[in-house]
């Protein structure tokens, strides 16, 4: 297999540029394993900072070399997370959503590398100039958690002109080799996908769920604050996410105000469809790239056919075939 050698694959000591999305509750130690021993780097999503949970899936992981991620506004009360993280001295700590410069010297004193996302041009800067070691461009058609700020097309370049040495990943809307070669050419040094991933075999997701995103369209996708009010905890501006348009959405969104109302009912009623798995309910996390995945396949697979796809649009487009285009 050809290998495509960058700024990022020299820093993280990787083969391929290919990063995987430290996704709560779905990036698990098995998932983040099998992405590092195909040639990227896996990242374990730490999500909310729940202590058991991140060390059942270190442990997991086993001997493999992975990062770990958090959310970070989440572990504002629960800094000694982050010092139980950097004991297993992850590949790199990846933060998004917050304020990191915190945890800068701790994780600097560590030996670890610092991987900051960001949405704005602005939160670049801010990292850069506070010490991260990789940005993370998220564009607004990412799926999960993010914000309408950017798109991911204007935004990579935007930072990648502003970030000198540093590697800038793409993120939002990538989940194939031409995303990876559009990336590139934007100036990134790799990209971080996690919508392909939640339709991986070893993703922790119910086997329901994986099927919804290999079915849904990027035109059914929605961003709103409508799951994170059912579920809880509430996210904080800017930030909101996006999930494939359901039963839920259709009824909440825009009429937060009448949701709201009636909270404490409407989450119970919440759990109780998600512990059934009721996904006109049940939220499912996917990017406008959903459209792209057309199957469920081995997290090593999907590394190596990203690659491979993004080296023959490089290399020779004439000879490029995508599986599942037309």
């Amino acid at each position: 297999m050809s290998r495509l050698e960058t700024a990022l694959t020299k820093l993280l000591d990787i083969e391929h540029p290919v990063l995987l999305a430290p996704m709560g509750g779905n990036s698990g130690g098995a998932m983040a394993s099998a992405v590092t021993e195909a040639g990227g780097l896996g990242i374990i999503g730490g999500g909310y900072g729940d202590r058991a949970q991140l060390a059942a899936e270190i442990d997991r992981a086993g001997n493999t070399r992975v990062g770990i991620g958090f959310i970070t506004w989440a572990i504002e009360d629960k800094p000694e997370i982050v010092s139980v993280a950097l004991e297993r001295k992850p590949a790199a700590l990846f933060l998004s959503f917050g304020d990191h410069k915190p945890y800068v010297e701790a994780i600097k004193r560590a030996g670890v590398l610092l991987i900051c996302q960001v949405q704005s041009l602005s939160q670049a800067i801010d990292a850069i100039e506070s010490g991260a070691d990789v940005i993370v461009a998220q564009g607004q058609e990412a799926g999960g958690h993010g914000a309408t700020v950017r798109g991911t097309i204007s935004l990579v370049p935007a930072i990648a002109d502003r970030a000198g040495d540093i590697p800038v990943v793409a993120a939002g809307g990538i989940a194939d080799g031409r995303g990876l070669a559009a990336a590139l050419m934007l100036g990134a040094s790799g990209i971080l996908m996690g919508t392909r991933f939640c339709a991986a075999e070893e993703a922790l997701w119910h086997p329901d769920m994986k099927a919804g995103v290999v079915a849904a369209s990027g035109d059914s996708t929605i961003r709103t604050s409508v799951f994170d009010l059912l579920r809880g905890p509430e996210w904080p501006a800017p930030f909101d996410g996006r999930a494939i348009r359901n039963d839920a959405a259709s009824r909440w969104h825009g009429n937060e105000a009448a949701l709201r109302a009636d909270l404490d009912a409407e989450r119970a009623a919440y759990a109780e469809a998600d512990k059934r798995g009721d996904l006109g309910t049940k939220v499912v996390w996917a990017g406008e790239g959903v459209d792209l995945i057309h199957d469920v396949q081995p997290a090593g697979d999907i590394v190596r056919q990203t690659v491979d796809e993004a080296i023959a649009m490089l290399t020779d487009k004439k000879t490029y075939e995508l599986s599942g285009a037309t």
